[in-house]
């Protein structure tokens, strides 16, 4: 029972303490559960938070350099950083053979802005590699493909 008593009190005073730390406008972000009959803690992640990010400002103009061999031009663009716009202004990126180049840009999902960095894309479709189904058409989606980029195998 004494044990029981001093295990609720340590960690009450330990649930104080980390309460007094955390300012008062940041949200929870899980749930932790102790009980008196049983040492062991459960963690209990709570709800996915989203940061809500205002309309990007209309892009500022910029002249376009004139074009270099071996090198694509990245447009400028805004970046949210430190909870504002930042304007980031073109420049320079070295070119990949075999690939296309896609811009960064804002897109509006579900009433939400989110931003989509520029990239590098193998077989031009606009879907970054990393998501692609198929990226040879043989109709294998690539994770059960031994070699997803072999369009001769039919």
């Amino acid at each position: 029972m004494a044990h029981t008593r001093y295990a609720l009190s340590a960690a009450s005073l330990a649930l104080w303490v980390l309460c007094a730390a955390i300012p008062a406008q940041a949200a929870p972000q899980a749930t932790v559960i102790i009980q008196s009959d049983a040492p062991d803690r459960t963690y209990r992640p709570g709800p996915p938070a989203y940061q809500v990010i205002p309309a990007p400002p209309p892009p500022r103009r910029e002249a376009m350099p004139r074009p270099r061999r071996g090198q694509v031009w990245q447009t400028g663009h805004w970046e949210w950083r430190g909870n504002r716009h930042r304007w980031v202004p073109g420049h320079w990126v070295q070119a990949r053979p075999g690939y296309q180049y896609r811009q960064p840009q804002w897109v509006q999902n579900n009433g939400r802005w989110e931003m989509q960095r520029g990239g590098w894309d193998r077989d031009r479709d606009g879907i970054p590699n990393r998501r692609d189904r198929d990226r040879d058409g043989d109709g294998v989606p690539n994770r059960y493909d031994e070699r997803p980029d072999n369009p001769y195998r039919r």
